[in-house]
């Protein structure tokens, strides 16, 4: 990747709807070395997808919950049983395997924390090898972004 691709892939974080047209221009090349490149790095995997984002707030899913969790195994069957039911849930919106004292964290979006409650009870607790949740209410969001750093 060269500083051109780096130039479309920031301009592309701030701008995914923008014509290739404008996009040419901003990163300083013609129309069809501008689309190749941005095709280039769709085959690669460097641009993964685009994606509309939504405002939890006005759609009524104010509440980001962090819980961690720790299995009791950590055998194979076990953790991917334990992941898919994680990707099965839209309310995860984010999990991860984690080092350290919990073996997975996940941010919850839900509408309130009676919700997060239920949802806690009657789902999380019977995943998969699941032995403990500890979970954390987020107060407010301070930065939220999903531009890389490059």
């Amino acid at each position: 990747m060269d500083p051109t691709d780096l130039k479309i892939l920031r301009v592309l974080q701030e701008e995914p709807q923008i014509p290739v047209t404008e996009l040419a221009q901003r990163v300083g090349l013609s129309h069809t070395p501008c689309w190749r490149r941005v095709k280039q790095l769709e085959q690669d995997g460097v641009i993964s997808g685009r994606v509309v984002l939504l405002n939890a707030d006005v759609l009524g899913l104010g509440i980001n919950v962090f819980a961690k969790v720790k299995l009791k195994a950590h055998d194979e069957s076990t953790l991917e049983e334990f992941e898919k039911a994680a990707r099965d849930r839209p309310e995860i919106v984010d999990c991860f395997s984690m080092s350290g004292e919990s073996d997975y964290m996940f941010r919850v979006v839900i509408e309130s924390i009676n919700s997060y409650e239920q949802f806690l009870k009657k789902v999380l607790l019977h995943f998969p090898g699941v032995i403990t949740v500890n979970s954390h209410v987020a107060l407010k969001c301070v930065k939220k972004t999903t531009k890389l750093p490059i």
